[in-house]
């Protein structure tokens, strides 16, 4: 393979047909490539000029995508590309975000922290288990602007216990802008216990033909009812249905959102790596 080069605006049809064909596992790649005016992409071509890697910088994100190969080139033009841009974090499958790692560490790049999820798929409806009824009064709503006050403090909740780095502050100005914007995108699911919202769920991210679903989170106090199981089960069935595969990301520690989403018909995929700067 040769070394790194921008991607021309003559190589994204051919760049956006390899995505497509593994989108499966790059479900995140292919969502920032997809948006418009907000990422830069590298490519590495093979012996006969063809695309055989990319690499895909979103907001401060690096993504890579090396469709399986090993041995890409080195990556030496991110020792230039720091000056002046941050590195905020390396998402991907663990085996290719390891290679951007290590390469930053050779530069001295410090990490923050890192998660290691299982990348899990589903493309048929979910197998919904019909649960024991759950206490007082309780509904599932799609999410309107109008909840933003409610909905906040649970948006909240889910930055803090599964997406901030340990020591990293919490802007709530930022979450709430963040699920504002989720809102106006319209998918999003609230599930209510005696008038209260008590959790969430939504698609954080839209790729060619998959939705990513994430954000999933119930209230402390209303854990172990089976809130996730309906919330997670409803939510993924509307989407199944309107002709798209889903993908998530579950924490390797999180046994119990494991169990919740095989026992809903979810395969693993491939272990996925995200690492913070």
């Amino acid at each position: 393979m040769k070394g790194w080069k921008k991607l021309k605006n003559r190589d994204i049809k051919n760049a956006s047909a390899m995505l497509r064909e593994m989108e499966n596992d790059y479900v995140s790649a292919c969502a920032r490539f997809l948006e418009p005016d907000s990422s830069r992409v590298w490519k590495s071509e093979g012996k006969e000029g063809e695309i055989s890697a990319l690499i895909i910088n979103s907001r401060s994100t690096l993504l890579p995508v090396f469709f399986g190969n090993s041995g890409v080139p080195a990556l030496k033009f991110l020792k230039s590309f720091l000056r002046p841009k941050n590195i905020h974090s390396v998402q991907g499958l663990k085996d290719e975000v390891l290679v951007i790692e290590n390469e930053l560490d050779n530069l001295g790049m410090k990490k923050a922290d890192l998660f290691d999820y299982e990348l899990m798929s589903l493309d048929q409806k979910p197998l919904i288990k019909k649960n024991a009824a759950l206490p007082g009064s309780f509904s599932l709503k799609a999410a309107q602007l109008t909840d933003l006050d409610k909905l906040a403090p649970l948006q909240a909740g889910y930055e803090k216990e599964e997406v901030l780095p340990e020591g990293s502050e919490f802007y709530p100005a930022a979450s709430r802008a963040n699920l504002k914007k989720i809102i106006a995108n319209g998918k999003i699911l609230a599930a209510e216990l005696n008038g209260k919202l008590v959790g969430k769920i939504n698609v954080s991210a839209v790729s060619f033909t998959r939705y990513l679903v994430g954000g999933v989170y119930v209230h402390p106090d209303f854990r172990g009812l089976g809130i996730a199981g309906a919330m997670a089960g409803s939510f993924i069935s509307s989407l199944i249905d309107e002709g798209k595969g889903v993908t998530l990301f579950v924490k390797k520690n999180n046994t119990p959102a494991r169990r919740l989403y095989i026992s809903l018909g979810f395969k693993y995929r491939a272990d996925y790596r995200i690492a913070y700067y």
